[in-house]
This record gives structure tokens, C-alpha cells and sequence, in this order.
């Protein structure tokens, strides 16, 4: 019988025995049911990056499943095997033909074919080096049963020898048995006689317009909310709103819906293509059950202002003779489709012009470049808006599966900002997308794509390379097109597309917004991304739902753009400035594997380190974005805005404004958007508020001044303990002596106390009040008393959304030094001796700093070889010149001070550090270690485990090394296209010249 490792006896006993017991949760059960982010996707993701080889046996098997696992099964560096079948007729041709395309990554598929017995099974198994973990349970391998249904899965582990991985193993020899090996014949074969189940559900991705009882529309979750809160603008006198509405969450359905609930006599749709005006007329009449006779149009020859609904483009009316023609009172309703154009002459006139009951904006992106206030047109009434992020959460848009690739690279050159059109266009470039194309894209559903360039002479020399090239087996069919093609060519071309003609539209800025092309299931970005708000624009034109298509497929090319940290702030829609919080989303996407809903957000290793390398080598929190966001503030909310402001609208971080000039009302003066600003000792004020308690890291101190704030009498130290407990906050007499001494300045250095001025509270045992210099101000300047107030309420506001109340610090947010000293209750800050691990007396904690990959520059004797063994052990050094005798060392291998870990990936991060959880020393040896001048040093190492794993995706990103090194080292030089395929209809068709100029 082998050994049993002790920390699989701890995990087990753990689970089966004692909860109580010790236990690194690494292989204990567990239940998997699709709970915020306990999701068998992040499960599965998980077993994948500790596992050598698995299995699964399921039923039934999604194609937008197998995209979202797409990447970490690319990166898998084992073996795995699918068995699936033809039970109930579930999986399609499309979804075997999507499984078969696994082969390429060493993945064989099987296809159970008994048909004496039903095929049901649901199970995951992973073999790790010494260990099996199986995960038996209710979900199949669809999206919505891996990261949305309520389920109920089993994740357990096993040795080897023990009883149920035998059982495992038979039953899957079993399936096998009666298994057949997945090939393009069998699916051939399938497909000649697959007929869809009868009974099968609806197509999950199709917009929910559904028929009530009379066949009427009727709004969906989001859009009822809008119509409610425009209702609300509407009861309070108002004449004006705008609704912002990511593309595709059908704004024309929701005008349509509030014109329903008005009944107006007369309204007016105003447009600004002529093309999308027949659509808007479709929709209208579907809501109101409209009769020809009632719908008219204002567009070229045609006048039909006696209708009661007029469809009018912009460039029809907006001219000032056509519209005196019109009674200014003519409309009672007017809606202005896509806004955000409204800066244009004409939209000014139509908007300045008529004089209707009520005037309703729509638009997708209100946020312009040419300074003009979209917002102030409607009185800075925005009831209501469904950005993308919501709408995918909401499932109002299909999901989306993006992939972050690495560009090509020729000649040790990758694509950059500076790429020649000859690199661009280059053969072995052509062969790298086709090869991610077959790689990623979509295998069983015919492809309808876009690809985005950045010029368009790259759109029409790729057209011509790409038409003459095969993806799996078949010739490719794409169309360049530019913004010197008319509408009428643009219009053929794109029912092209959608009668399945054409695989790819290629152009440049064509089709960045105002082309509805439902049936769109890919998008290609061969560009660096310039702006996020055209990245949203880009991938927006696919996100529309049709019958059909269950997800979308988007790959990025990944260059060595300069601008590549727009990237995540696109997918994620984070516009705080701050770099930690774009690492952390990025982290957290690989980690749960899904964001958003059902969409997956994936990145190669090498596009992960070019994003990673631009976050931290770009300045987003400069002058120019900070001004750009003020603006953007002050468009919307017709006033200079509060720091409340910026976190309730989730803009940028309210610590990144605050800060940039000390404090916000500096800021402001700065900005020239008030006439003065603060007197010395308030913005020493403002700046400790602003630097020490705004990031509301620890609620305390704000809980405290809040209600001193609130014109409460002093308070006793025990009346504050009391009121900081019933709000939900942990209290203790080492918290209580922290506070006193913040609150007083002991805990800060002497140049902070300069830097921050005289103490804004008394704290004794009796008396807990503000200062009397303090309370002065706030009676004396309104301003002070004002910014005192944005600034307490916003670091209460971020400490609820952003930590919990009943632990001092948590595993995975970031906290500097100076942190530490303040949230571990240190009596003063000790940040600028804090090198490596330091000990403190008084609270019996131990505080140790790990930067994970060191510098260049590091000296051989503080090159300490720390390294993780796993996501629960660090292997740590201790600093060198030391032996199991020194007097610290004995501290931490004796565990007799509180050991809390904290690590950062590199310098590059900056000054804060992850959190990863509190610790207990293990198996200490002393030992050597290089010194300078080639000499060795004495060193203890032992392992630090930790009370809890650090998750995967944290793990990966501090244990990941030079990946992009790797990838030059590593690099083969792709061979040349094959160009042999000449026949293009599509060139034919539009006499395009069927040879390059380049070869």
C-alpha cells in the first residue's frame, strides 16, 4: 500500500471527518453548483492546470462550450479524451465537427454508440502526478450547465490505489468499448441523417421579444427598467432624456415601447443612414401593431408628414427650409436615433427647431472627442443605461469567446505601430492567420466575419492573398471594402455576407457603428487598438443576437502595440486609471475562465505578457486622461462632480483623481473649474483624508468621522466601539489603540506629520471629538466642509463595494507596506524598514515580502531563490547571514508570531504587494547561497504554507516567466502560404486585379 502524503490524509480528513481540522484545501470534496464564481468552468480550469491527462463523458457537448475552453485546452500540455454521443439527437454536426477540430491538440473524441441504452453520463477526470480528481454530477458540457445553471457537481480526490479510480477507470473502458473514434466520415455519415430533436429547447441565444397573450412584444428585464425610469423623468416635468444603450440591447424595441406607453398623436424617428431606417420601421410596426397607413417616411422624394409615425433622416429634414415648412409643435414625440452625432448642424436644427411634449436621444457611446455635450441637450436627464457589460450579464446580447493571439513575427521584427504594408501583407503572415483562424474560429457553422485593419491598401492586398487560400480544405471568400466604396456596393457586399457568399468582410473603420449585420458570428482584428470606445464599437458588430448563432468568436492579434493596455479596458469596460485594477481583472478572467454572463475572455501566454508589459509601462493616471475624465463627468452632469461621483458611475478610481494633486479640490483649481482653492491648512487636511482613508481599505476611521461629521456630541472610546461594532466592523483593543493613534499623527512619520498638518480628532478614553481647528473650518468655509464630506462618503462608499468589514486584510487584493503597518495595528509606520520580513512586538505579527522575479540589477546576495512548490507553498529564503540559531529565524520557524505572506510578480508592479493569506513555517534547513564576489552566505529555507490555496490565476501570474523570451527562443519560421489556389469569384465578380503588387 503506498504512503499516503500528509497533506492528502489532512484535505481528506478535512472533508470527510472534521472541518475543523488543518487542511491546504487542495484535494478535499467539494460541491461545485454554479454559485457566483464557484462554477464548474473555473473548476474545470483549475484540474487542467494541475493535471497530466484527462477524460470527460458527457452526454451532451455545446460549441460555444468548447470555445470557451478553447485556450486552456491549447495550453494543456497532456493528453485528454472526450466520449460523447448521439443521445436525443443534442449534439448537431456542428458541435462534432467543433470536437473534432480538438484533434490538433492532441485531444481524441469518441462517440458512444450502443443504442440498446441511453448515454447520460456527466463526468470530468483528472490524473494528476500521484493523484486522481473526479467531478461526477448534473452538467454536461454546455455553457449555461458549466458556468450559469443551478447544478450540483461532486469534486473529489483519490490515490492511486484506491478503490473508486479503479472503478473510474473501468467504467470509462466500458464506454470505450462501445465507442467509436470521432472522424470527418462519421460526422458525414451523422450529418446525412441527423434530424434536429423535436423537442429540443429554443435556441438560447435568440432575443427574448416575446409574444404575450395578444402577440404583443413586451420589454425585457432591462428595458422595463428604462421605461420605468423614464417615466419617472417624464412625472417630474421634464421634456428631454437620453438612454444610453450598448449596440444590439435593441434601443429601437425600447423607443418603440415607451411611444406604446405615451399614445402621442404625431411622432417623429429621426435617423442618420437611410439604410437603417427600413429596420427601425420593421420593429416600430412589430411594438405597435402599426398599419401601413400609419407609418410614413421623410427621405429623399418622399414627404409623408400626414402619418402618424414619421421616419425622417437627418439629411432630409435638417435643413432649416424644409423644416419651417413644419409647425414646430407638429410632433408630440420625437426620438433621436444615435445621439451622440447630434454636434453635427443638422441634428442641431432638427433638436433647436421643433417644440414636442417630450424628446427621447438614444445612442450607444455618448462619450465624444470633439467636446461637444451630448448631455446638455437633454438637460442632463439620463434615466437609464444598459452598458455592454450588463447586457451580456443579462443575456440581452449573444456571448462573445475572445481570444488575445500573438501577431506574427518576421525577421525577429513583430507587428507593431510601425509595420510596413509589405509585413503586414507578408506571405507568412497570411499562413499565421489562417492558422489561428482554423485554430479558434468556428468549425461546424459557416463563418460570417469581419476583419478589421488598420489601412486599406493591408484590407484589399489581404483580400486578394486570402482568396486565394484554404481554410480546413475549403476556399476562403472575403471582400475588401473601404469608405471610397458606395453605399450601394456596401450594401451588396453585406448581403453577400449574410446569404453565406462571402466568409469575411475585410476593411478598416467601415463598419465601426451604424451597419446592422445580425448574423455576424466572427470578428478578426488585425490592428492595434486605438481607442477603446472603436474596440466596443468593433466587437459590438457581432454581439447582435440571430436565430442560429449561439456565441461569438472574436480574435485579437496581440502586436507590440505601444497601446495594447487598451485592450483590457475595452473587454472589461474599466475606465478607473488604475493599473491594479486592470491586472486584477485580467488575473480574474483566466482564473473563472468566464466574464460577463457566458462570454470568455482568453489570452495566450505571450499576448498575457505584451498586455501585462503595456500596463505597467503606460501612465494612465497622466494629466491628459485625468482632464479628459473630468470633462467627460462635467459633460454629463451639467457641474464640476464629486469624487461620489466618479465611484458611483464606476468611472475612474476616485483614489487616482484624489491624489493627483494631493487632494481634489487642488485638482480642481488646477483645472481652472473653481475660482480658488484650499487655504494651506485645508489641504493638509484634505490630503491626509485623501492619501491615508479615501481607499476605504479600513472602514474605521471613516465610520468615526462620519458620525463626528454628523453634528453628533463627543463620544466616549466605548460608545465608538460599541457604534463601530453594530455597523459590522471588527473591533478589539489593538484596532482601538490604531485608531487613537492615526487619528492623533503618532502613527506616522515625522515628515508625514508635516506633510498632513495638525490632528483632525481628540482621542482620549473619555472623549472622542473633532478637533476644535478642524471644527472651525468646516463652520467657516462651505467648500471645506463640502470636499470633507465627498471625500468620507466616498471612501465608505468604496470600502462596502470593494472589502468586507470582518477581516483586516484579504487574500488577493493589494496593500503596501505602509498598509501592512496600519492594518496589522502597528503603533507607528515602519514602511521604510520593512525590507524582506520584519517582526513587531507589540502585535506579535510577522510580515513577509516577496518580489517573485527579481531585477537584473540585484545583488547575488539578496537574490533569494524564493519559488512556489504550489498554489498553497512557498518555498522562501530567509535573509541571508542567517542560520537555524539566529534569533528571527527561530521567531518564524517556531510560528510563534502571526507569519502574514505578501508577494508582487516584479518591480514593475510598484510599490503594493498581493495579499496571499496568513502562514505556518515548515521543514527549515540551513544552508548556502551565492554572496558577492563569489562567495557563499548562510541561509535558512523552509516552506511557508498557507492557511488557504491563492487560486490558480494568481498563482500562474506571479510563477509565469519571460514568456515572450520563450517564444523568440522557441520560434520556428513559419513556412510560406500556399498560393496555388487562384479561383476567386468574388475578385471576378468585382474586377479586382486578381495578382498582388507585392509579388
Amino acid at each position: 500500500m503506498a504512503t499516503v502524503p500528509e497533506h492528502v490524509q489532512r484535505d481528506t480528513a478535512f472533508g470527510f471527518l472534521d472541518r475543523t481540522s488543518p487542511s491546504e484545501k487542495l484535494f478535499n470534496p467539494t460541491l461545485v453548483s454554479n454559485f457566483e464564481a464557484d462554477t464548474m468552468h473555473k473548476t474545470i480550469l483549475e484540474e487542467l492546470r494541475r493535471s497530466k491527462n484527462f477524460t470527460f463523458s458527457v452526454a451532451f457537448v455545446s460549441s460555444d462550450a468548447i470555445a470557451s475552453l478553447k485556450q486552456p485546452l491549447i495550453e494543456f500540455p497532456g493528453h485528454g479524451r472526450i466520449i460523447t454521443s448521439t443521445y436525443l439527437g443534442f449534439n448537431s454536426p456542428e458541435s462534432f465537427r467543433e470536437l473534432m477540430n480538438l484533434s490538433d491538440l492532441g485531444i481524441a473524441v469518441y462517440v458512444y454508440e450502443d443504442d440498446s441504452r441511453g448515454f447520460h453520463p456527466k463526468g470530468f477526470i483528472f490524473e494528476q502526478e500521484a493523484s486522481t480528481t473526479a467531478i461526477v454530477g448534473s452538467s454536461n458540457l454546455t455553457s449555461r450547465a458549466l458556468k450559469r445553471n443551478h447544478e450540483w457537481n461532486l469534486r473529489f480526490s483519490a490515490l492511486p490505489d484506491g478503490d473508486i479510480v479503479h472503478q473510474l477507470s473501468a467504467a470509462i473502458d466500458t464506454q470505450l468499448e462501445s465507442s467509436t473514434l470521432l472522424t470527418e466520415d462519421w460526422i458525414r455519415e451523422y450529418e446525412a441523417s441527423y434530424v434536429p430533436p423535436s423537442s429540443r429547447a429554443p435556441f438560447e441565444g435568440v432575443q427574448t421579444l416575446k409574444p404575450s397573450v395578444s402577440s404583443q412584444i413586451v420589454a425585457n428585464a432591462m428595458q422595463a427598467e428604462a421605461l420605468a425610469e423614464i417615466e419617472k423623468v417624464r412625472d417630474a416635468g421634464e421634456d428631454k432624456a437620453l438612454v444610453v444603450s450598448a449596440t444590439g440591447t435593441g434601443k429601437t424595441i425600447l423607443a418603440a415601447l415607451d411611444v406604446k406607453a405615451t399614445d402621442p398623436q404625431r411622432v417623429l424617428f429621426v435617423v442618420h443612414r437611410e439604410q437603417i431606417l427600413d429596420r427601425a420601421i420593421e420593429e416600430f410596426t412589430k411594438v405597435l401593431n402599426l398599419d401601413s397607413g400609419e407609418v410614413g417616411k421623410f427621405v429623399g422624394s418622399k414627404r409623408e408628414l400626414d402619418r402618424r409615425i414619421v421616419f425622417a433622416t437627418v439629411q432630409s429634414l435638417g435643413t432649416l427650409d424644409k423644416l419651417q415648412r413644419i409647425p414646430r409643435d407638429y410632433f408630440d414625440y420625437i426620438l433621436i436615433d444615435e445621439v451622440h452625432r447630434a454636434g453635427a448642424r443638422m441634428h442641431q436644427n432638427i433638436i433647436q427647431y421643433f417644440e414636442p411634449d417630450f424628446m427621447l436621444g438614444i445612442t450607444a457611446t455618448p462619450e465624444r472627442s470633439d467636446d461637444f455635450n451630448v448631455y446638455s441637450l437633454f438637460d442632463y436627464n439620463v434615466p437609464y443605461e444598459i452598458r455592454l457589460q450588463r447586457a451580456l450579464e443579462e443575456d440581452m446580447l449573444a456571448p462573445f469567446h475572445y481570444y488575445g493571439v500573438t501577431d506574427f513575427e518576421m525577421g525577429g521584427e513583430v507587428i507593431s505601430d510601425a509595420s510596413q504594408l509589405k509585413t503586414l501583407v507578408a506571405p507568412e503572415r497570411v499562413t499565421h492567420l489562417i492558422k489561428a483562424i482554423e485554430r479558434y474560429g468556428h468549425v461546424g457553422d459557416p463563418v460570417k466575419g469581419l476583419m478589421f485593419c488598420s489601412r486599406k491598401d493591408e484590407a484589399r492586398e489581404l483580400s486578394l492573398l486570402l482568396n486565394r487560400s484554404l481554410v480546413h480544405g475549403q476556399p476562403l471568400r472575403t471582400r475588401a471594402l473601404t469608405g471610397e466604396d458606395s453605399v450601394e456596393v456596401r450594401e451588396r457586399v453585406v448581403a453577400q455576407l449574410e446569404n453565406g457568399e462571402l466568409d469575411y468582410i475585410i476593411t478598416v473603420d467601415v463598419f465601426n457603428e451604424g451597419i446592422d449585420i445580425r448574423t455576424v458570428n466572427q470578428v478578426v482584428m488585425l490592428r492595434q487598438t486605438q481607442s477603446s470606445i472603436i474596440f466596443t464599437q468593433q466587437l459590438g458588430r457581432g454581439l447582435r443576437k440571430a436565430a442560429g448563432k449561439s456565441h461569438l468568436i472574436v480574435i485579437d492579434f496581440i502586436g507590440n502595440y505601444t497601446n495594447n493596455f487598451l485592450v483590457p479596458i475595452a473587454l472589461f469596460g474599466d475606465s478607473s486609471l488604475n493599473k491594479d485594477s486592470l491586472r486584477k481583472k485580467m488575473i480574474e478572467a483566466q482564473d473563472i475562465g468566464a466574464v460577463s454572463g457566458l462570454s470568455s475572455i482568453n489570452f495566450d501566454a505571450v499576448a498575457k505578457e505584451r498586455i501585462f508589459q503595456s500596463i505597467a509601462s503606460t501612465k494612465l493616471d497622466s494629466m491628459k486622461n485625468l482632464k479628459k475624465t473630468f470633462r467627460d463627468m462635467h459633460s454629463r452632469l451639467g457641474r464640476p462632480p464629486r469624487l461620489i461621483d466618479f465611484a458611483r458611475f464606476d468611472v475612474v478610481d476616485p483614489v487616482v483623481i484624489a491624489g493627483a494633486r494631493g487632494n481634489y479640490w487642488n485638482l480642481l483649481h488646477s483645472f481652472r473649474a473653481v475660482e480658488w482653492g484650499p487655504t494651506d491648512v485645508q489641504s493638509k487636511a484634505l490630503t491626509f483624508l485623501s492619501a491615508e482613508l479615501l481607499d476605504g481599505k479600513r472602514p474605521h476611521e471613516l465610520l468615526i468621522l462620519d458620525r463626528l461629521l454628523d453634528n453628533q456630541p463627543p463620544q466616549t472610546e466605548l460608545e465608538c466601539i460599541e457604534f463601530l461594532r453594530q455597523a459590522g466592523a471588527e473591533t478589539g483593543a489593538l484596532i482601538v489603540e490604531s485608531l487613537q493613534r492615526i487619528f492623533t499623527m503618532e502613527f506616522f512619520t515625522a515628515p508625514e506629520r508635516t506633510k498632513y498638518g495638525k490632528p483632525l480628532v481628540v482621542w482620549t478614553s473619555d472623549r472622542v471629538a473633532l478637533a476644535d481647528w478642524f471644527s472651525s473650518q468646516l463652520a467657516r468655509s462651505a467648500e471645506f466642509k463640502e470636499h470633507v464630506r465627498d471625500l468620507v462618503e466616498t471612501g465608505l462608499y468604496l470600502s462596502r463595494h470593494r472589502y468586507q468589514w470582518d477581516q483586516s486584510m484579504e487574500q488577493g487584493k493589494m496593500y503596501s507596506r505602509k498598509d501592512v503597518c496600519r492594518l496589522l495595528n502597528w503603533r507607528d509606520n515602519q514602511q521604510g524598514t520593512m525590507f524582506g520580513y520584519k517582526f513587531d512586538f507589540h502585535t506579535n505579527t510577522c510580515p513577509i515580502f516577496v518580489t517573485y522575479h527579481k531585477g537584473d540589477g540585484i545583488s547575488a546576495s539578496t537574490s533569494y531563490g524564493d519559488s512556489f512548490i504550489n498554489e498553497n507553498t512557498l518555498h522562501w529564503f530567509s535573509k541571508s547571514r542567517k542560520t537555524l540559531q539566529s534569533p528571527d529565524v527561530q521567531r518564524i520557524v517556531s510560528n510563534s508570531f502571526e507569519l502574514h505572506l505578501f508577494a508582487k510578480k516584479d518591480d514593475a508592479e510598484g510599490t503594493d504587494f498581493y495579499y496571499l493569506g496568513r502562514a505556518k513555517s515548515s521543514n527549515p534547513v540551513q544552508t548556502k547561497m551565492p554572496g558577492d564576489n563569489g562567495t557563499s552566505l548562510d541561509v535558512v529555507t523552509m516552506d511557508l504554507n498557507l492557511e488557504s490555496s491563492i487560486g490558480a490565476a494568481l498563482y500562474d501570474y506571479l510563477t509565469t516567466g519571460p514568456a515572450i523570451e520563450e517564444y523568440h527562443r522557441d520560434k520556428e519560421p513559419a513556412p510560406r502560404v500556399d498560393l496555388s489556389y487562384q479561383q476567386s469569384p468574388v475578385e471576378n465578380e468585382y474586377g479586382d486585379d486578381s495578382s498582388s503588387t507585392l509579388f
